[in-house]
């Protein structure tokens, strides 16, 4: 690849600390830019004081840490976060507006959290690029019970207030069909997908008895849906096993095993781990029971190892990357009965699961870095030429 242009990238994004997918594509990513395209790149971070990068990081990479701490609102009441908000926020303008003065980059792209009320009014000369991860009903969800509130209040005002910003940037990267159509107000908009973050050199031989789903511990995610589904299977599969990885509180979703009846010796909820390749290569199929996704990276992966896959037809991600019944199935959302019945499918048919997966892992060559790079590079020198 023609790495001629060697442009001065930032970043903004809160946190590298965590093991989230958001985290795991933009340490990939960051790191393919440095190392393959040449640029230099630096990560700006509100978030982490003292705080390794979770997944692997260049050290091309440059990372500066403000350490502001927006992650503390969370621990106050919403009338007070408005006031503690408004102040890091002001903070962090001053820092972000005199790093980018100093740097002086040529393209920005920001992760679309807390600078997007004011990226685009600082004055450095770059490239402002935005990079959404959610689907749009959930980006800053503010819903409440409540008929009038002082949070719905606050949501209206930085809906709207959101929209004109989002307009001022160079360039909108969304990372699905669906996504483009959920911004019919923009006409900045590109689709670029996510990486597959390391390369197919591998296949699972989909021999092991093992069932495997990564996400968080959260409502987001539906590890509770998925529970319910695992106590349908597990009753006609006593020789198959499930096991779940992903951080945050595993509490609420052990009290659930625990009411469904589920056998805990072959139920397993796990904290997060770095090496999710294994686990791919170790299962036979994988399963995403998310309520609703930005994307769904975690199926790439599996199906890069040669894993089929099986996942709610959610919002919006999956039914971009899965074509039903060739690499995978989608199950119409919530529908308990018909994810059990797949997977099942899938435990019984020795030859399906092998069809599909090298239907899957042929599919995921498209996500490869390299192609996903050159997109990137595409979208930079378009923007470039045209400054």
């Amino acid at each position: 690849m023609d790495t001629s242009q060697r442009y001065k990238i930032v970043f903004c994004t809160p946190a590298l600390y965590s093991p989230g997918g958001v985290e795991r594509v933009v340490s990939y990513k960051v790191s393919y830019f440095a190392e393959q395209l040449g640029y230099d790149v630096t990560i700006i971070l509100t978030e982490g004081r003292g705080r390794d990068c979770y997944f692997p990081l260049s050290e091309k990479v440059q990372v500066v840490n403000f350490e502001l701490g927006f992650e503390a609102l969370w621990q106050v009441s919403f009338a007070k976060k408005i006031v503690l908000y408004l102040t890091k926020q002001w903070q962090y303008k001053k820092l972000l507006k005199a790093e980018l003065m100093r740097i002086r980059p040529d393209i920005t792209i920001s992760m679309l959290r807390r600078e997007i009320n004011f990226l685009t009014d600082i004055p450095d000369g770059s490239i402002k690029i935005g990079e959404l991860h959610v689907n749009r009903a959930n980006y800053r969800n503010f819903t409440t019970k409540n008929r009038i509130s002082i949070r719905q209040v606050f949501s209206k005002w930085w809906s709207y207030s959101l929209l004109g910003h989002l307009r001022r940037l160079d360039k909108m990267v969304l990372l699905t069909d669906a996504a483009i159509n959920d911004w019919p107000e923009l006409d900045n908009k590109i689709k670029i997908q996510d990486p597959l973050p390391f390369q197919i050199d591998a296949k699972s031989p989909l021999l092991c008895k093992q069932i495997v789903s990564i996400g968080r511990f959260d409502y987001e995610k539906g590890i509770d849906l998925l529970l319910q589904v695992w106590q349908k299977v597990e009753k006609q599969m006593p020789d198959w096993k499930l096991d779940i990885y992903g951080n945050g509180n595993r509490n609420p979703y052990l009290l659930k095993m625990r009411q469904l009846g589920i056998d805990s010796s072959r139920c397993h909820l796990h904290g997060p781990i770095k090496d999710v390749k294994k686990e791919y290569l170790n299962s036979s199929v994988f399963v995403l029971p998310s309520r609703y996704e930005g994307f769904g990276l975690v199926l790439i992966e599996a199906m890069a190892c040669g894993v089929p896959v099986v996942s709610f037809d959610c919002e919006n991600g999956p039914r971009s990357i899965i074509t039903d019944g060739e690499d995978g199935f989608l199950i119409p959302t919530f529908d308990i009965d018909a994810f059990a019945e797949k997977i099942i499918l899938l435990m019984q048919d020795e030859n399906l699961r092998r069809l599909m997966g090298e239907k899957a892992q042929k599919s995921a060559a498209k996500y490869d870095i390299d192609s996903i790079g050159l997109q990137w590079k595409q979208l930079f020198d378009e923007l470039m030429a045209n400054r």
